[in-house]
């Protein structure tokens, strides 16, 4: 078991250090956006290729965030029932709830989007849209996201059987989530050599 903890160590590590760089492509889609909305109006001209950029981004956060927030405990859940288990019975339903239904999701859409994104490749596919971008990029944060997902799923199974084994304290009862805003304060007075 300690060697699975171990791993779970490490993709939650993994996860949280992908988790924080994804919060700096939501900055790139609003900048993208506004330059974009700023020369349109003010020199009366577009490109299609910002405009998919900032798709990309959007892309990005979403999927390759979905491990980051599936390490938070974030995902919107509803407990009306679950809530009111006790612990161990709270852990035995995100257990089953991983092996039955998240990990298979998971695996399948990691399964069915590696194709997609490879004939893209492949292939060289184009936006259609005049002075679009090649679609690849966008097409490979599926998989990649899926696999991150994954990994994380058996990362928080892994975390709940060793809770019921009494290794580890309730790996739900985290320290509040920082903010994207704090995270950078302390990101710039560490860099400073200031205390965080």
């Amino acid at each position: 078991m300690k060697s699975l903890l171990a791993l779970s160590r490490f993709i939650d590590g993994m996860n949280g250090r992908i988790g924080q760089l994804v919060y700096w492509l939501v900055l790139c889609a609003v900048l993208i956006s506004a330059g974009n909305a700023l020369v349109r109006y003010t020199f009366n001209t577009s490109s299609n290729a910002w405009l998919e950029i900032q798709w990309y981004c959007f892309s990005a956060v979403f999927l390759l965030g979905a491990g980051y927030t599936l390490l938070h405990n974030q995902h919107v859940r509803i407990d009306i029932i679950v809530g009111g288990l006790p612990k161990r019975a709270q852990m035995w339903v995100d257990i089953l709830g991983g092996v039955f239904f998240l990990l298979p999701m998971a695996l399948a859409f990691l399964y069915f989007s590696w194709p997609f994104f490879y004939n893209s490749l492949v292939s060289g596919e184009m936006s259609s849209n005049a002075g679009g971008l090649i679609l690849w990029p966008a097409r490979l944060f599926m998989p990649i996201g899926f696999l991150l997902l994954t990994l994380q799923g058996v990362s928080e199974i892994v975390k709940r059987v060793a809770f019921l084994r009494g290794l580890i304290p309730d790996p739900t009862e985290k320290h509040e989530m920082s903010t994207a805003e704090e995270d950078l304060v302390r990101e710039i007075k560490t860099s400073r050599g200031e205390e965080a």
